[in-house]
């Protein structure tokens, strides 16, 4: 009983640190847009602390598998959210006409699928040793191996991907 109970809490403690870890990252790139360098500082260490604390917590918590088992659950994972998870909120978003909503859940569900694909095609081609690099759109959070001309999810331009 009790095993199960620090398993429970281990995972509970991995969600609260990640979230936390991505909170803390939005608060250090507002203080940086409101000049105070500071407090992004603070702020940016806090989200590193909390990283280092989810990782422990999942490792000790047994949920880290060899490298094609965790693609086979990377894959899951983004599978799950663009065809079930994030379908019903954009319906519920349209439904309460929050427009913002709608258009954030619509590329984060699009990109999903493309991040479901390329862990797929990672898992297939695991043993390959020639170097991959892929290229992340900063607006929606597409995924690609070359830099396009224009995100194919959200239209932003090619050049402000992020190398990988």
């Amino acid at each position: 009983m009790s095993e199960n109970k620090t398993l429970k809490n281990l995972m509970d403690a991995f969600a609260g640190e990640s979230q936390a870890n991505r909170k803390y990252l939005a608060y250090a790139k507002k203080a940086e847009e409101e000049g105070k360098l500071n407090a992004a500082k603070l702020f940016r260490a806090a989200a590193d602390a909390e990283t280092i604390h989810a990782l422990k917590e999942l490792e000790v918590a047994g949920k880290i598998g060899s490298t094609a088992d965790n693609l086979k659950d990377a894959f899951a994972g983004e599978t799950y959210e663009y065809k079930e998870m994030y379908p019903p909120f954009i319906e519920e978003a349209e439904a309460g006409g929050n427009k913002a909503a709608v258009r954030i859940f619509n590329y984060a569900m699009k990109a999903e699928e493309v991040h479901a694909k390329l862990y797929q095609e990672a898992l297939e081609n695991l043993d390959q040793t020639e170097e991959v690099f892929y290229y992340l759109c900063p607006v929606c959070g597409n995924i690609e191996k070359s830099v396009p001309e224009r995100c194919r999810i959200c239209g932003t331009k090619g050049e402000k991907f992020i190398k990988y």
